[in-house]
């Protein structure tokens, strides 16, 4: 997740100068073309080399472009002194990107203890804790984070996530649910929505929200394996065998991934000619 700067706030003891080019390169940034944010931060920084709004949106323009090697000096500039979680929380990415992940959780916990909280910090340092494989503590931190912004449905969704791998079902359940109800075609919730009850049996359901995802993600192999499970264990035999034959257009190892988890299924199928194999996967789907 790269922060964009868009709601910097201007540092005590602006010059202004320059601040008009830097709102053009804020923009730039927004629109997701950071190479001009860093040719207009650039002319910034050689006028006033010290320009902090110019440092930090350098920073981010060099991390949205993968690399986040040369934005940490940019960073850490215009976060030296400062009490700014945005910036605390730039610059732990960058950190996290060039693999210094005790630096970048070390600089997330001080941004979370910012005033006023800001939550996209809270959301990077959950993401850290479960790259570092503490879970129990990643789960803190993002339910501290729905406390801070309710209505932000990816912190809802990286709970339920971190719930999952728990194989809490029932708080998964709860946070995806919660999750839906701000953005009810959230992708990431809905299929976190539909592992959860497949996760405990609940087939009937889980195939409702495994429908909603595909709908919009055709192409996610590893869903349509889970919705072909579904469907069997529904006893939906013929959809289910569709689901896997989708699973297995596009490439070779899809094929093979999806003959091999058909072959695993509780009502699945499993051929000793591979051409047998070959022609059923081939069937025109209904």
């Amino acid at each position: 997740m790269v922060i964009g700067p868009g709601h910097l706030r201007v540092p005590a003891g602006s010059t202004g100068y320059g601040d008009d080019l830097v709102q053009r390169a804020m923009f730039a940034l927004d629109s997701e073309r950071p190479q001009e944010a860093e040719r207009i931060a650039g002319e910034v920084l050689s006028a006033e080399p010290h320009h902090v709004r110019a440092l930090y949106v350098l920073g981010c323009a060099l991390t949205m472009q993968g690399r986040a090697r040369e934005a940490i000096a940019p960073l850490e500039a215009a976060a030296r002194g400062r009490h700014n979680a945005e910036m605390d929380t730039m610059l732990a990415i960058a950190l996290r990107q060039i693999g210094r992940n005790e630096d970048a959780l070390r600089r997330l916990k001080l941004a979370t203890k910012r005033q006023p909280p800001y939550a996209a910090a809270f959301h990077e340092l959950g993401c850290q804790l479960v790259i570092m494989e503490r879970e129990d503590e990643a789960i803190e931190a993002f339910r501290d984070g729905v406390a801070v912004a309710p209505m932000m449905p990816a912190l809802s969704i990286q709970l339920g996530n971190a719930f999952l791998r728990r194989r809490n079902c029932a708080d998964a359940k709860a946070a995806f649910a919660r999750a839906l109800e701000i953005s009810p075609s959230a992708s990431d919730a809905l299929l976190g929505m539909a592992r959860a009850h497949l996760e405990v049996g609940e087939s009937q359901a889980a195939a409702g929200y495994f429908r909603r995802y595909l709908a919009s993600n055709p192409s996610d192999q590893s869903a349509w394996l889970l919705f072909g499970h579904c469907l069997l264990e529904l006893g939906q035999l013929d959809v289910g065998y569709d689901c896997f034959r989708k699973a297995a257009s596009g490439s070779a190892k899809h094929y093979g991934n999806a003959l091999t988890s058909l072959a695993a299924a509780g009502r699945g199928r499993f051929w000793l000619k591979p051409s047998d194999a070959a022609r059923f996967m081939r069937r025109t789907q209904n």
